[in-house]
């Protein structure tokens, strides 16, 4: 039996692991991909604001940092872990092949994914005009007509990053009002190349080897099409509590509820990082929160 089990190598769950690891705690870390970073994977802009780090160029530079520096740790780390179940309760986590490893302890950190639209081609067109990312991607749509679905900052963001390379814009939001701060709708105002498009929704996306048109309707129930070369969806992210609904209070947004000390409500089990915070979404509220939990259980043991 270990003393921890960290679920998620992301900067939450490796902060609370090398905290742990420092404070003498036998600590194993799971993680489904192949790698670690999480959520540091997916910024690809440059990181300015973690305190008391140099600037990175993106959050993969950061992460090769933090490899760097748990490698002279002495936790275990195991990657491409598929987990069939979790038994919180019991503090068990149970691999699909059918090895079940036990603690004293749990760590919660496994995150969040972007939301879909859950619309048809939205799969089929993934890598093949569905961007992943309007920084690290806009070089593909230098000249075209592409479009940003979404509403808040990360949507108006990439809409004012492709237009400077792409020969017009839409940016889809299906509110009345965009949420983005006001730095960029000022922006997206006066850009010429951008148009925006509210209280739209995205039927479905269309084309044939790529990319080739998007079907929306409008208020009115009226579908329409417009021709597009690229999308990229910025519709906000979710948490992956999928393993622990009916085990664990969660929130009606389903993010874990967790007090001051990263405590669920069951005994020995924390929740750090981004699937318990959504109001503070950062890499050091992250690292602060694996920080914390690892204090705890160390307290408590």
């Amino acid at each position: 039996m270990h003393d921890v089990i960290v679920l998620g190598a992301g900067a939450a769950g490796l902060s609370a692991a090398l905290w742990c690891d420092e404070l003498g705690l036998e600590t194993l870390v799971l993680e489904r991909e192949p790698e670690i970073g999480g959520q540091l994977l997916r910024v690809f802009n440059p990181i300015e604001n973690h305190l008391g780090a140099p600037r990175a160029q993106n959050g993969r530079e950061l992460r090769d940092r933090i490899a760097e520096q748990i490698e002279r740790r002495n936790f275990q780390l195991r990657l491409n872990v598929n987990i069939d179940s979790v038994d919180l309760s019991a503090k068990t986590v149970s691999l699909a092949g059918g090895e079940s490893l036990s603690a004293r302890a749990l760590v919660l950190a496994t995150g969040v994914r972007r939301r879909t639209l859950n619309v048809a081609g939205e799969t089929e067109f993934r890598g093949r005009g569905i961007l992943e990312s309007g920084k690290r991607d806009a070089f593909l749509t230098e000249g075209k007509t592409v479009c940003v679905v979404g509403g808040g900052d990360a949507a108006a963001e990439n809409a004012l990053i492709l237009a400077e390379r792409a020969a017009k814009v839409y940016l889809i939001h299906r509110s009345g009002e965009f949420r983005a701060r006001t730095e960029f709708l000022d922006k997206i105002k006066e850009n010429t190349k951008i148009e925006t498009l509210t209280e739209t929704r995205v039927n479905k996306i269309l084309g044939g080897e790529a990319v080739e048109k998007i079907e929306l309707q409008n208020r009115g129930g009226e579908a329409f099409q417009i021709a597009v070369e690229a999308i990229v969806i910025r519709i906000g992210v979710e948490p992956n509590t999928e393993l622990f609904r009916g085990q664990i209070e969660l929130a009606n947004d389903n993010y874990i509820k967790i007090n001051s000390r990263c405590e669920t409500n069951l005994e020995n089990v924390f929740a750090v990082g981004d699937v318990a915070n959504p109001i503070a979404p950062t890499i050091s509220s992250a690292i602060g929160m694996g920080a914390t939990a690892a204090k705890v259980v160390f307290d408590k043991f």
